[in-house]
């Protein structure tokens, strides 16, 4: 019974990451202000969700969970820099070199991680009890739906087709289906999982500040970009207030 509950829970989560990016396709014309938004709901993400997660259910001290955040935002930037090759974009906003759609599969595939990692936690919770379970899940349903339009966003940002973008939709939308599955089988100690959660803090802080952030700015109004990124923000903020 537990088991099937964690597995309907878990579709819920594809469901919602779907319907994430089924609207960052949509209104791929307004893609600036998505953008805009999807820099503050990953940025929120990582500060909001990610890092007091990864400071409660670990006993590490705050500066080993802050340097292991840091390490994975340094430790991104330099494989940006340095193997996916960060591209500037040309006047129509399409990206000059090649290595542009490597930018985005990485970033698609980091949030898949992650989703992957919240499946985990939904099948980890509920193993622990049923109010646990029910909180949690809440919180990853809530923001799966920003998942699945930053992962679309990251593909079509960076020079990719919507055909790629929609296959990595499907690829973030099933991870958690998978991860929950993978926690009937296995459990993450608590320490692990804290230090996983503050990596992918600082993956994500990357790339909210270093791609999204910027992109939106680019030649669009500003106060309205600015607007819909402290937006994105909020919502992930009053997401997890209200999810406890």
């Amino acid at each position: 019974m537990q088991s099937l509950l964690i597995m309907t829970v878990s579709f819920g989560t594809f469901l919602a990451t779907l319907a994430g990016g089924a609207l960052a396709l949509r209104f791929r014309d307004q893609l600036h202000l998505i953008l805009g938004f999807s820099a503050g709901a990953i940025i929120g993400l990582a500060f909001f969700d990610l890092l007091p997660e990864a400071l409660k259910i670990g006993s590490r001290d705050p500066t080993t969970i802050l340097s292991i955040t840091a390490l994975g935002f340094f430790g991104y930037a330099t494989l940006d820099r340095l193997i996916l090759l960060h591209t500037h974009h040309d006047g129509d906003g399409h990206a000059h070199d090649a290595a542009a759609v490597k930018r985005g599969w990485a970033g698609a595939g980091s949030l898949s991680a992650h989703s992957l990692i919240d499946g985990l936690a939904i099948g980890i919770a509920f193993r622990a009890s049923a109010s646990v379970g029910i909180v949690v899940a809440a919180a990853v349903l809530a923001h799966d739906c920003s998942d699945g339009m930053n992962t679309v966003n990251l593909i079509l940002r960076n020079a990719g087709s919507k055909r790629q973008a929609f296959r990595w939709l499907i690829v973030d939308a099933a991870a958690p289906v998978l991860g929950a599955a993978l926690s009937l089988f296995l459990s993450l100690p608590g320490e692990a999982l804290s230090l996983v959660l503050a990596l992918f803090a600082g993956f994500f802080l990357y790339i909210g500040a270093s791609d999204l952030l910027p992109e939106s700015f680019h030649a669009h109004p500003k106060a309205l970009t600015t607007l819909v990124t402290l937006m994105g923000a909020a919502m992930l903020y009053i997401v997890v207030r209200l999810a406890g």
